[in-house]
């Protein structure tokens, strides 16, 4: 029982990853708000059946739980959501943002509105959530409470990668991994840890990208709830890292590291435009070759 008397809100709860983390959550003696807006892969057509179901599954296991239907990206339902949290238990603990949705298109295609709804629902989505909470807690904080709590942010590897024809979603995702660094520079000092996953699974978001895969063993390498210990071990009170990315898929995990310095060449003055390209050359020379972006093709 990990997160016994830890109150944590969930968004995109409903299905997926965001359901295995609010049932792990609630199994390790979380109390769960369970916010889903109930919309499907597109991010149309929002209902409150999902939350519901899950806050049904929670409390037919002995655990305690609510639904919320906040569009996370609007300022004033994320920030009621959060006060959910606060009115239903008393105080609120974690945050994990989970919710999004897909659009997905190669960039030459993608229209404006194709590329704002997945910045807005992604990337604001996450900072509004944040933002509220961080209220919550720098106001603990200041009046002299020793707060203990955590944000779990969900990146992805076509954040860290690029992905082919996911162009608004990869910048997202990116961006995610650059406030998750941001965050937990800002709001250590107010007892907050901040740390993001790039979760590899099974969901309706990666239908057609993701296939099955059943290890030789006979377990399910691509089930969501391979991600969820992760996140209930960084959403938990256990938690003592902060400010780091974490792959994790089936029964694999590993560290992120982001953008490093690399090879420097410096010439002690300012350079001619015809010594750029030999500066260039050398300093790329000197460092390690990126990671392909997923569904390329090689040169």
């Amino acid at each position: 029982m990990i997160c016994g008397d830890t109150v944590v809100v969930v968004t995109g709860a409903g299905r997926g990853l965001g359901r295995a983390h609010a049932l792990a959550f609630a199994a390790e003696g979380a109390s769960v708000v369970v916010n889903d807006l109930g919309v499907d892969r597109a991010g149309s057509g929002p209902g409150s059946g999902p939350a519901a179901d899950v806050v049904a599954e929670i409390e037919a296991s002995g655990g305690e739980a609510v639904a919320d239907t906040a569009d996370v990206a609007d300022w004033d339902q994320a920030g009621a959501m959060i006060q959910r949290a606060i009115d239903s238990f008393g105080r609120l603990d974690a945050l994990v943002c989970n919710a999004g949705f897909l659009r997905d298109r190669m960039l030459a295609n993608m229209s404006e509105d194709e590329f704002d709804a997945v910045i807005r629902v992604h990337l604001k989505g996450h900072f509004v959530c944040a933002r509220h909470a961080i209220e919550h807690w720098r106001e603990r904080s200041k009046a002299g409470e020793e707060v203990v709590a955590r944000l779990v942010n969900t990146s992805s590897g076509a954040g860290l990668m690029g992905s082919i024809g996911q162009g608004n979603y990869a910048a997202a995702k990116a961006a995610i991994a650059g406030l998750t660094i941001q965050q937990a520079a800002e709001w250590e000092r107010y007892g907050v840890m901040v740390n993001a996953i790039a979760p590899d699974a099974r969901t309706r978001m990666t239908e057609g990208v993701i296939y099955d895969a059943i290890s030789p063993e006979g377990w399910d390498h691509k089930d969501p709830a391979n991600a969820s210990p992760l996140v209930v071990w960084l959403g938990s009170p256990a938690c003592d890292v902060t400010g780091r990315m974490f792959e994790i898929a089936g029964g694999s995990l590993n560290v992120c590291d982001g953008w490093q310095h690399g090879p420097l060449v410096d010439i002690g003055r300012r350079y001619e435009v015809g010594e750029i390209a030999d500066a260039v050359h050398q300093s790329v020379a000197g460092a390690p070759e990126p990671a392909p972006v997923y569904g390329a093709t090689s040169s």
